[in-house]
């Protein structure tokens, strides 16, 4: 009984904690709306952090990654009016980080698709590589080519839907289910051919 009672107690706390913070941000939102200074530092320095870990991921070096982590969030403070408080505040500043570096690679002529490809027939990989490192994993992809890399990336760890990355990247709905089978394709091999190299390392 004196189990369920403390059961109880901690999930009402716990429920007052998510209510709390949900307020908290919800008026650092307004207040950064209002153009509080104090407020809008208070959102970066919250998810800042995050950000730029969103923005390596797109951007290999990490001077151009925190360059496009501060002209995103230059973009998030204008637009802070159209965020209406119904989903995921992070969500939203993510998506407006992924376009933020998408636009600077397009920039850096780096991200042009020449052709359309048609659609193939995705392979989904049942390895795992659990026992790799999270840098390893990182580095692969970072081998990748741009496209490949970009569009991984949009749909394998944002979300992204294939018909949301052909809006966003202006190509075809095939063009991206290609690019995306290439990409696994290509990290499968990679990180199968990691994995032998370490077990073999560690075999010594």
């Amino acid at each position: 009984m004196l189990y369920e009672r403390l059961g109880s107690i901690e999930t009402k706390l716990n429920t007052l904690k998510v209510v709390q913070l949900h307020y908290n941000e919800t008026l650092l939102i307004e207040k950064a709306k209002a153009k509080d200074l104090q407020a809008q530092r208070a959102i970066y320095e919250r998810f800042a952090p995050k950000m730029l870990s969103v923005c390596r991921q797109y951007i290999s070096d990490m001077f151009y990654a925190e360059d496009v982590l501060l002209s995103g969030f230059l973009k998030v403070f204008t637009k802070l009016d159209q965020f209406d408080n119904r989903g995921s505040f992070e969500g939203w500043i993510r998506r407006i980080m992924v376009t933020s570096c998408i636009s600077h690679l397009r920039s850096q002529k780096r991200l042009v698709f020449l052709e359309d490809y048609p659609e193939t027939q995705l392979v989904e990989s049942t390895s795992s590589h659990n026992n790799l490192e999270i840098e390893d994993i990182q580095k692969r992809i970072d081998e990748l080519p741009e496209n490949q890399k970009v569009i991984f990336l949009m749909y394998a760890i944002d979300g992204y839907s294939h018909q949301e990355i052909s809006q966003e990247l202006q190509i075809t709905v095939s063009a991206s289910k290609t690019q995306l089978h290439r990409a696994r394709k290509c990290l499968q091999h990679q990180l199968k051919d990691l994995k032998i190299t370490k077990n073999e390392t560690v075999g010594i």
